[in-house]
């Protein structure tokens, strides 16, 4: 019996292609999955991105599938949130080839239910890893067939009809795809808007020549930054290696915090939809309720993690859903999350006024922030007690658990330390004032921590 706890992780299942992942696992996972929603749907989309590894992994699932007689959509190469349009619209459980932004050695599956419902340990992977591991029974019916179909263009003219850029002034755009699947649908979705895109690392190719495709870590937006200011761009976008997030940097060359553009897709969102739900994860700006609030809408905070986000849009019907990590969700896209949708936005935004976009981002971005800092500790639940202990006697301080703790100081600063699900790691952000608060407060917290 194979243990697979190294790999079936909180949201999807990865690893070490030819280490913890082969073709005969994943056609395993396959039929597994089948059997799991084989009362809901006769057929599974499957899409995968530009690793060496996905075509085969990809078809090797497939092969899993229909040997439980469900049938197969095959939609090729796709970013993550083209697989998802394709299960939105069509209806089916999907699957999709990726490890995001890990290294070229990973791979891995993300899972969905018809309409792109998630598929989490809780939503039906604890039970396919069971399955797996316990042996996949024999099914004595017709094996199912495998169609190709191409969404993509499909998938453009959605995006574009959610987001009108028919009257936006010209704009000069660079885009790093990171050698990711930016470069496969970029183009199509920008084809024929008032967008000159000038392209970066479009070419795929899952070894990543040129940089890491995690635009998160600052080191992997330098070519993005230079190239923006080299050519007079009015803004830069980068996406990840299955471009379902994306980051945004002004003309200025400097980034655009997540939760800045939280706010202002919200306050587009909110104008469509007046008094409409806005999610936010715990360690956004505080801004961004704020501003939700200000405009009429209602923000409902909820802890990190895209499994949380989708189940609370789906409890409060909310219109739109942002996280610090760049993951944008749409009640129009079926809950899930779409980089791309939230790039369109921010365009829209830009190219409806005549002013650069740090100008208008400005608006949006309301305190200093220290971003994710991590810490390697041998023992997590003691270093956040001892946080907790120094912090939880001191006057006007206020303390939560939704998720790790979040400590909200007089005056407004604020803090959240949470533990990695992963690894012995403590995950500490920072919000206060201005930069020499933050920093302040970090060096307080670290301390205690790393004592």
């Amino acid at each position: 019996m194979p243990d697979l706890s190294g790999i079936v992780k909180a949201y999807d299942i990865r690893g070490v292609v030819g280490e913890q992942l082969d073709a005969d696992l994943v056609r395993d996972f396959g039929a597994a999955f089948a059997l799991l929603i084989k009362p809901e749907a006769p057929s599974v989309v499957i899409g995968h991105d530009m690793r060496d590894s996905s075509p085969g992994l990809a078809a090797a699932f497939a092969e899993g599938v229909t040997s439980q007689g469900l049938d197969v959509v095959s939609i090729g190469l796709a970013s993550t949130d083209q697989l998802y349009f394709a299960s939105g619209s069509l209806n089916l459980p999907g699957a999709m080839f990726t490890a995001s932004h890990n290294p070229a050695k990973y791979n891995g599956i993300k899972l969905c239910r018809a309409g792109a419902s998630p598929v989490g340990q809780d939503t039906g992977l604890a039970e396919i890893r069971d399955t797996v591991e316990q042996g996949v029974p024999e099914f004595e019916g017709q094996r199912g067939t495998v169609t190709e179909r191409d969404v993509l263009a499909d998938y453009a003219a959605y995006l574009r009809n959610l987001v009108d850029l028919s009257g936006s002034r010209p704009l000069k755009i660079v885009v790093d795809a990171g050698n990711g699947m930016g470069g496969h649908t970029v183009p199509t979705v920008f084809a024929g808007l008032p967008i000159d895109v000038v392209p970066m690392y479009f070419e795929l190719d899952g070894s990543f020549p040129n940089h890491e495709a995690n635009p998160l870590d600052p080191a992997n937006i330098v070519d993005l930054q230079a190239k923006v200011r080299e050519v007079g761009a009015d803004a830069g976008i980068a996406f990840d290696g299955d471009a379902d997030r994306c980051f945004i940097v002004d003309e200025r060359g400097e980034p655009v915090s997540p939760s800045a553009i939280t706010a202002l897709v919200a306050v587009r969102e909110l104008a469509k939809d007046p008094g409409g739900t806005i999610i936010h994860n715990l360690i956004t700006s505080k801004g961004v309720p704020e501003i939700v609030a200000e405009h009429g809408g209602k923000p409902v905070r909820t802890r990190v993690g895209h499994s949380f986000i989708k189940a609370e849009m789906a409890r409060t019907g909310a219109i739109f859903g942002g996280e610090h990590s760049a993951h944008y969700y749409f009640r129009d896209f079926w809950r899930a999350d779409t980089g791309m949708l939230a790039a369109l936005h921010v365009l829209a935004a830009l190219g409806e006024q005549t002013g650069p976009l740090s100008e208008l981002t400005s608006a949006y971005s309301r305190y200093a922030a220290s971003g994710e800092i991590n810490s390697t500790v041998d023992d997590q639940v003691a270093k956040m007690m001892a946080v907790k202990d120094s912090f939880g006697t001191r006057s006007g301080v206020e303390l939560d658990e939704l998720d790790g703790l979040t400590v909200q100081l007089p005056g407004g600063a604020w803090f959240n330390l949470r533990p990695s699900n992963t690894e012995p790691l403590l995950r500490l952000n920072v919000e206060a004032a201005n930069a020499e608060a933050v920093q302040g407060l970090v060096d307080e917290v670290l301390a205690i921590i790393r004592s």
